[in-house]
């Protein structure tokens, strides 16, 4: 494993690991490691950033009963401590820190990388090469796209506080979803409860390369002036704030060449307005590998098998987070609608209606 930072550190804020990627980790044998830092919210309380009252509330607590694993909203350094426990445990894996590959290029033999590591550069030789770089992919680029991200518009704010200095109401076990115009809000608590995960995405211009810019709290209340106070108190008590620009790809069916393919962002970046970004990367990991352990001595095909089945699952991922970016930030008659239509759905029908998303399993 190359990985281009030097120092493992604390990484993002929350994450949310619906059943589909809860499977895969029950698998690894991971879930019972990460189960004491896990909340398990009840629901999705969707509210009216406006008004501050609920528009529905959408059910999470029988996710066991319905798809055969639980949902959980973790802290991502809890996620990253488990998995690189196990990294650490497995003596057939190599993790090699300050590693970025510069270059590949594709032979009979496998693939040949150039990688950059303090200051040098040397080649390392391989059946495959799994580029999981991320968004700004070196290893996509390497295969030809060369294409950048397509910016959507959107910046994304998040932190992460103490639950006590929070109402209590907002450290019960629930993701809460605040629609408002050009603007939303998502919240849930992460650390068994001990702290609040906060992620506010705004319309706007600003596209800066970095995900770990700084960010302003007078600036975050300004965009959320005519929200409900309860909601501007919540964004008024982080201390620190960081920001990133929101970015996607449209869905492409050429993720790799030869014996290279993509994992994650670096094949299907997504908006995060379904929380299946990393959820879609941990099913690919798991995929993958089933496909390489199946046909070891034939690794292209195995990976030619991974990318087809999984290019149409990740689309259909990636258009329903678009339409939501639509859905989530409508102003006027058009959210009034919206909401209208939301109750008349109900709770109920609006999980099932992301059943094919959920009841996914390896």
């Amino acid at each position: 494993m190359l990985e281009q930072a030097t120092l493992l550190e604390e990484a993002g804020a929350g994450i949310q690991l619906s059943p589909n990627a809860l499977h895969v980790l029950h698998r690894l044998g991971l879930t019972e490691r990460l189960a004491p830092f896990a909340v398990a919210p009840q629901d999705i309380r969707i509210m009216s950033g406006r008004s501050g009252r609920e528009i529905v509330r959408v059910p999470l607590g029988d996710t066991q009963e319905r798809y055969g694993a639980t949902y959980w909203a973790i802290h991502r350094a809890d996620l990253h401590g488990a998995l690189l426990a196990m990294v650490r445990g497995n003596p057939d894996i190599e993790l090699r820190l300050g590693a970025r590959v510069q270059d590949l290029a594709i032979h009979k033999n496998g693939v040949t990388v150039q990688v950059g590591s303090a200051g040098s550069t040397g080649d390392e030789h391989g059946i495959a090469l799994i580029g999981a770089d991320g968004l700004w992919s070196t290893v996509r680029m390497r295969l030809g796209d060369r294409r950048p991200p397509r910016f959507a518009r959107r910046t994304a704010w998040r932190a992460t506080v103490p639950a006590d200095r929070l109402a209590p109401g907002f450290r019960a076990p629930a993701t809460w979803l605040w629609l408002g115009p050009d603007a939303h809000l998502v919240h849930y608590p992460v650390t068994a409860g001990i702290a609040v995960n906060i992620v506010a995405i705004v319309r706007d211009d600003w596209r800066g390369p970095d995900w770990n810019t700084a960010g302003a709290r007078e600036e975050i209340l300004n965009r959320y002036a005519r929200w409900h106070p309860g909601a501007r108190t919540l964004l008024a008590t982080p201390d620190r704030w960081l920001k990133w620009a929101l970015h996607d790809r449209p869905p492409s069916r050429h993720w790799g060449e030869g014996s290279v393919t993509l994992l994650g962002d670096a094949a299907h970046p997504m908006l995060p307005f379904l929380a299946q970004g990393a959820a879609m990367a941990i099913e690919d990991a798991y995929v993958l590998a089933e496909c390489l352990a199946a046909a070891p001595e034939e690794p292209e095909a195995a990976l030619r098998r991974y990318e087809r089945q999984r290019f149409r699952r990740t689309a259909h991922a990636q258009r329903a987070a678009a339409r939501n970016s639509h859905l989530y930030h409508l102003s006027g008659p058009a959210a009034f609608a919206r909401n209208l239509a939301l109750r008349a759905i109900g709770g109920q029908n609006l999980r099932a209606r992301y059943d094919w998303l959920y009841d996914w399993a390896p």
